[in-house]
């Protein structure tokens, strides 16, 4: 979801409270994770080529482009979930999901918002019970995770974009809020009032500094604003993922060691990820490879879509703007 904009320069600051042993031990034994590689193989999209950078004596940092699928699970396990819209205790779907595309670099990134209602060709996913699902042809993109989880989600992106998804990253309701939470809350600006009951958001045009609750709340608002499509709740998400952006780089973290573990604690505990983000160090040192990237150099897009000829609440990938927008990403 959005809120992974943060996640990267949150990451570097891990490294401050990771000197003490047992802090170590807490913050990495935090971290979920599946194995998406091993699930899906080798047919996939092609890998970009990563190049180190720093000097020799230095463990080099990667630099190359990279392409992070980024997911805000809508989980319905925990007593927190419930509380905060998880709804009934079985399932769980892709309630928002972004491509969080970083140049060569890394001093820059485009977030691409991909629309839950977006119909779609999803793949045949292998299932961890083993077997797998079948080729499905206009379904709705949020289908994928429901049905076959992180790996089907990854594998229907990589479907519709031709791009490898270099890391896969998931949160859910609780984890969202406790984040914001940790890091003070979250300022964003609103264009018009607000008014959801499904989300029970009330808000008045402009600026506001949000709790974790209520910037969940701001993230999962649809019929409060526009035509109540997820287009216009996709908007409200990328305000968000600025705001967090610009709160991280505000917060001071390094002069409060009480806060900067609680994002950490917060951070770790609040995501599940690939294998290749599995422990502090990969986290450390993708953190410390996009040290730089801030809000000024984030760009937020949504995917080109049109009204889907058999149902105009749903809609389908616009061409040829959106082929031209996944081969930028390559």
């Amino acid at each position: 979801m959005f809120k992974v904009a943060g996640i990267a320069l949150s990451c570097v600051l891990v490294a401050s409270v990771a000197g003490a042993a047992w802090v170590y031990w807490h913050l990495n034994h935090n971290i979920k994770s599946v194995d998406i590689d091993s699930a899906l193989g080798d047919n996939r999209p092609a890998r970009a080529v990563t190049t180190p950078t720093g000097p020799e004596s230095a463990t080099p940092l990667p630099s190359g482009a990279l392409n992070i699928l980024v997911l805000g699970s809508d989980s319905r396990s925990g007593k927190r979930n419930k509380a905060l819209g998880g709804g009934s205790s079985e399932g769980a779907r892709s309630d928002t999901a972004m491509i969080v595309h970083v140049d060569e670099g890394r001093s820059e990134a485009t977030v691409v918002s991909i629309p839950r209602d977006t119909l779609v060709t999803r793949p045949s996913c292998p299932l961890e019970s083993g077997g797998s699902t079948a080729e499905a042809y206009g379904v709705m993109f949020n289908s994928a995770y429901s049905l076959g989880g992180p790996v089907c989600a990854v594998k229907t992106v990589e479907t519709l974009t031709n791009v490898r998804m270099d890391h896969y990253i998931e949160i859910d309701f609780s984890g969202f809020a406790d984040l914001v939470d940790a890091l003070g809350g979250v300022t964003v600006t609103t264009d018009d009032d607000i008014s959801d009951e499904d989300s029970h958001l009330e808000l008045d045009a402009g600026t506001h500094h949000l709790d974790g609750a209520d910037a969940l709340a701001l993230a999962r608002t649809r019929h409060g604003i526009g035509d109540g499509s997820d287009l216009g709740r996709i908007g409200l998400q990328q305000k968000l993922v600025k705001g967090l952006l610009d709160q991280v780089s505000s917060s001071n973290l390094l002069t409060n060691p009480t806060r900067l573990y609680s994002v950490a604690d917060a951070l770790t505990g609040s995501l599940t990820m690939d294998t290749g983000l599995n422990s502090l160090t990969e986290l450390m040192s993708l953190g410390q490879s996009l040290k730089s990237l801030s809000s000024t150099y984030t760009e937020t897009v949504t995917m080109p879509v049109v009204p889907a000829p058999s149902n105009p609440n749903r809609v389908v990938a616009q061409e040829p703007e959106a082929g031209k927008l996944w081969e930028s990403l390559k």
